[in-house]
């Protein structure tokens, strides 16, 4: 299944087909909102927004573990995460959208693992997203006219406040390509719970770097966010039908990152991190 976590906007998609909300259940807390289950051109499909309707949840205080592990609970294989991102270079302008393939880490007030004290495990981020389901979406983008660029390194801050100008200037020099408030832990939770997750940065403006970022008007970003929806609307009824159809998902790297990562010996879990574990980690669990 399909899962898509964005805004609002994202999930009025027009074919959609029996579709309804439910609660999604949990063993870390409160998902940021009920799922949006439906169908697609005759397949699942599922919508969570990250803030809450209405955009009333903080990035700081969005339960990514809730977030993931309902999905996972839910049956999604496949996360495709729609976010709004500044620009830190000249060539990524407004309505841009990033495949993006790395990530820097810069959050430090937010739980990062499903994995603790009692119950072990490192997982690789080396390569953080899922590069096969990066070539759908790019191969969409392309087919639809939607103007796209395949890589990026996405920069993700702590918030909610945005970037000083000197922070801004030193991410450029790190290479950085867009900056967001919203992808991790939601990128590394992913990989821990074997889904295969891939990002959509939409690029509404240019960063506090960009010597005409002080004279953007609010209209004008309101603008650019409107748009960037419409574009994410098409891009996901673009690539669902690639993604649902793709044969080789099953043996994607994404799906079988847990085989070597648990280091507790099965007689020193904790029983009760075994029970919280049981989507996110279930597979290997049973071993």
């Amino acid at each position: 299944m399909l899962g898509i976590i964005g805004g609002s906007g994202v999930y009025h998609i027009e074919g959609l087909e029996n579709s309804r909300w439910v609660r999604a259940e949990s063993a870390y807390g409160e998902p940021s909102d009920e799922v949006l289950l439906a169908e697609l051109a005759g397949q699942p499909i599922a919508f969570l927004p990250r803030h809450g309707r209405g955009h009333r949840i903080s990035p700081s205080d969005i339960n990514f573990r809730a977030n993931i592990d309902a999905l996972k609970r839910l049956g999604v294989t496949d996360i495709i995460s729609v976010s709004a991102v500044g620009s830190l270079r000249e060539d990524l302008p407004p309505g841009t959208f990033v495949i993006v393939d790395q990530f820097i880490d810069r959050t430090f007030a937010r739980e990062k693992s499903f994995f603790g004290t009692g119950l072990v495990a490192h997982v690789s981020m080396a390569h953080p997203v899922c590069n096969r389901l990066g070539d759908h979406l790019f191969a969409a983008a392309e087919l639809l006219g939607i103007p796209a660029v395949r890589g990026g390194t996405y920069l993700v801050m702590e918030g909610m406040q945005f970037s000083s100008l000197a922070e801004s200037e030193l991410y450029r020099t790190w290479g950085c390509d867009v900056i967001g408030m919203t992808n991790m832990p939601e990128a590394k939770l992913a990989r821990e719970a074997e889904i295969c997750y891939a990002t959509v940065a939409m690029v509404t403006d240019f960063d506090c770097w960009h010597p005409d970022h002080d004279n953007v008007t609010v209209d004008a970003i309101v603008k650019v966010l409107l748009e960037n929806a419409d574009k994410a609307r098409t891009l996901v009824k673009g690539v669902a039908q690639p993604v649902h159809g793709d044969d080789e998902a099953h043996a994607c790297a994404c799906r079988s990152a847990l085989q070597y990562a648990i280091l507790t010996a099965p007689e020193a879990r904790d029983a009760a991190m075994m029970e919280k574990l049981s989507a996110v980690a279930g597979r290997m669990l049973k071993n």
